[in-house]
């Protein structure tokens, strides 16, 4: 049974590239799929082992963990999904890969698709001058997230631009910056989050509090252990953005700091290089990104892909595209039936099949579906289950 596995795992990954393009064209007819906005985003996965050569040349290597886990080697994963949350491509890369160095493969591998027209939607981590310029080959066009403390003169000039914000929805407010002329322009659109700047605002003064006292008890201490107290605030990872040297070699609070942090706060800027988008569909199409993040939260909780115990490449790609499967089908299952997967196993885990012991002999038998069983199945166009 071991030898047919890894034999079938091996024919589907030669097969991928076939499987992933056939399937999301049958996919996207059956269900007339939208794929005018494609989201793309990463993650990691490690791996559970005892023994781990660093200097192996495989996928199987130490970076940016996005679970926490930079003491064991990993996997990078993408994933690009449809407005609706369909996945319709998957890809595996060697855990060291950083995420701005695989947008070329990606659109890539998408273009030969024939897509039409898309818009891809895509994270800070990707946005790269680079980046955006190949996601507009072929016509395509991105949504792309600004980093906000990048330094870059033109979002410091569209943090300042005037206009008021227009309300989107509930905690949601937009408005539309341009900047520069020609072919210099760029088209931002930068979003506040009413309730999520209170926040920021709320946490701001609770690191300040903390770290006021933290300042005070440093005056207390001298010689080594002031020493050591002070280096370790001024690298804090929280305190050292509100902190500064005075001319005396004390540290003390950088009030420009906290009110350049304070003009932040809620607020998050949008690049994009369609103009015929509105800034109400920019705002809610970046929005959508947590599509890919309740993907990743799917593949990696329901579909329980960790943890990973294979050690080659292709069984560790095969791995990931077989869970890439299974996404298909539950978010098709949801969006056809516009309930959550957990609410469909937990209706059909009801069905069972009952052993019936006699003196003639062992008859088996299923329980009678009930109403919500036999509509998930018809919404589905599968057959029921045979009674015995």
């Amino acid at each position: 049974m071991f030898s047919i596995a890894t034999g079938l795992m091996g024919f589907l990954l030669e097969s991928q590239e076939d499987v992933e393009r056939e399937l999301f064209h049958a996919v996207a007819e059956l269900f007339h799929l939208e794929v005018d906005l494609l989201f793309f985003d990463t993650t990691s996965s490690y791996f559970e082992m005892d023994e781990w050569d660093e200097e192996e040349e495989d996928l199987k290597a130490p970076g940016h963990s996005k679970d926490s886990r930079p003491d064991l080697p990993q996997i990078v994963i993408g994933l690009a999904v449809t407005r609706d949350g369909i996945p319709i491509r998957s890809w595996v890369w060697p855990g060291n890969t950083s995420d701005m160095s695989v947008i070329p493969e990606v659109k890539r591998d998408l273009t030969g698709w024939k897509l039409g027209r898309v818009v891809s939607v895509i994270d800070r981590g990707f946005s790269s001058e680079e980046n955006l310029r190949i996601l507009q080959r072929t016509g395509g066009h991105y949504i792309a997230g600004e980093r906000l403390t990048a330094g870059k003169p033109e979002v410091e000039e569209a943090l300042s631009h005037p206009g008021r914000f227009r309300t989107i929805q509930e905690n949601l407010e937009a408005k539309e910056v341009v900047v520069g002329h020609g072919e210099a322009r760029i088209r931002y659109v930068l979003v506040r989050n009413p309730a999520e700047a209170k926040r920021d605002a709320h946490t701001r003064a609770k690191h300040l509090e903390k770290l006021r006292q933290k300042l005070a008890k440093l005056k207390e201490l001298d010689g080594e252990a002031h020493t050591k107290a002070h280096c370790a605030l001024y690298s804090h990872i929280v305190y050292k953005r509100y902190l500064q040297i005075d001319a005396k070699g004390n540290l003390r609070i950088n009030e420009k700091a906290v009110k350049a942090a304070e003009r932040l706060d809620g607020k998050y800027l949008i690049r994009t290089s369609d103009d015929t988008l509105s800034v109400e569909d920019i705002t809610l199409g970046f929005k959508q990104l947590w599509e890919v993040e309740r993907a990743f939260r799917t593949i990696k909780t329901t579909l329980e892909l960790r943890p990973v115990y294979h050690r080659k490449d292709d069984r560790i790609c095969a791995h990931v595209l077989l869970c890439w499967l299974v996404l298909l089908l539950v978010r098709l299952a949801e969006v056809e039936i516009r309930q959550t997967w957990a609410t469909l196993r937990s209706e059909l885990e009801n069905i069972h099949l009952i052993e019936w012991k006699s003196a003639d002999g062992k008859v088996f038998q299923r329980t009678e579906l009930t109403t919500e069983q036999m509509g998930i199945f018809s919404a589905l166009k599968l057959p029921e289950p045979p009674r015995n």
